[in-house]
């Protein structure tokens, strides 16, 4: 069996890509990837073209499937290779098109390819067998879980990339006091001072789930999420109608906390919920306040985890201004299969080198952890 590659979620039933996730994260589910699709966020000139990994039975049952994508660029990946490729051009070597399983825009760690272990393997290996015909240069697995690392490790001409992200647990604390009561004096006296600073200037919150939002509220989320970008002079990866597509599709997994001052709202931050953790995802503002950043996508999160009883608060990709405010380093894991001999040597040779970087550092920053018995 050779796998199939879909221009579209659509062409896989709903109920069977479901029925093979085996972890509660939202951003595998085919309401998600859908919506993504669906919302024009993917496709047409955004160099992410719909090319999901699919292997069937005889008689059109799923075994194993990846959501997959063909590139034209780096963007939106948050595993960074465009050294990669500026090599490549370098040496007269096309990098692109690359094929990505990942979820676009999204740097959170989670199943990436499902199926039996049995299944997955062979998926694998008929998308590497057929990349150099398709004119594909690579295939990229980007944020894998211990399952697939175990599938992936020591596979013929696999290499793995680690990087480092910054999570939240929460340690079974009754309240925000009690989280601050386990770090050392400085911190606990700095964190409360924010806190203090933006109680200050009459910002208050409130949190609602996807169905709890209207339209015009989705578009304050909107504005706020596009104005992160604009203000960097970058375009915003989604559209507006994907924040409505998804609460139509997955209400129950969203997550919103709105900051209103004097009644008027004016800065958001929006995640996802799955099994035990908070995913928070995007965040902006319309106005400047001193500290409402760390208020709205740090200590809102965290509050909100320990009152819901939630182990794990991943609040986005990179930021050591996570470490000091009780953020723990956590390694990731990503992997790269190059079909060029002499590109996936030098490759190889970096990321020997980039793995002691990473872990060093990861160790160095544990030792700057704010906690009362971090050392």
């Amino acid at each position: 069996m050779l796998p199939t590659s879909l221009n579209s979620i659509h062409e896989i039933a709903a109920s069977q890509w479901d029925d093979l996730l085996t972890d509660a994260q939202p951003f595998l589910r085919h309401a998600f990837l859908s919506a993504l699709e669906d919302s024009g966020s993917l496709g047409g000139r955004t160099g992410w073209q719909p090319a999901h990994a699919a292997l069937f039975d005889e008689q059109g049952q799923l075994l194993a499937g990846m959501p997959g994508y063909v590139k034209s660029h780096s963007y939106g990946e948050y595993v960074f290779d465009h050294g990669w490729a500026d090599a490549c051009h370098r040496a007269g070597i096309d990098y692109y098109p690359k094929l990505l399983g990942a979820i676009p825009f999204s740097p959170v760690t989670g199943q990436r390819l499902i199926g039996t272990a049995q299944a997955a393997g062979q998926l694998l290996d008929g998308l590497t067998s057929g990349l150099s015909q398709q004119g594909l240069s690579s295939l990229h697995i980007n944020f894998t879980t211990e399952v697939e690392n175990e599938l992936l490790q020591g596979r013929e001409d696999w290499l793995q990339r680690l990087g480092c992200q910054f999570h939240w647990r929460n340690r079974g604390y009754r309240d925000f006091q009690d989280f601050l009561d386990a770090l050392s004096s400085r911190k606990r006296k700095q964190m409360r001072k924010e806190r203090e600073q933006v109680a200050g200037q009459g910002i208050e919150f409130e949190w609602r789930e996807g169905h709890q939002l209207s339209e015009l509220e989705w578009d304050f989320v909107y504005l706020c999420y596009a104005n992160t970008y604009r203000v960097r002079g970058q375009s915003p990866y989604l559209t507006r109608a994907f924040f409505s597509l998804l609460a139509e599709r997955m209400p129950e997994m969203i997550r919103v906390v709105l900051a209103h001052q004097a009644g008027r709202p004016v800065a958001m931050a929006f995640s996802l919920i799955g099994g035990d953790s908070l995913y928070g995802r995007y965040w902006g503002c319309l106005a400047e306040f001193d500290r409402l950043h760390f208020e709205t996508c740090f200590y809102q999160g965290m509050d909100y985890a320990i009152g819901n009883g939630l182990q794990r608060f991943d609040a986005g990709a990179q930021g050591e201004h996570k470490l000091i405010r009780g953020f723990e380093p956590v390694i990731t894991q990503s992997w790269h299969y190059l079909c060029h001999p002499g590109l996936r040597a030098a490759v190889a040779n970096f990321l020997e080198e980039e793995q002691q970087g990473v872990r060093g550092y990861a160790e160095q920053a544990r030792r700057l952890l704010p906690y009362r018995m971090a050392g």
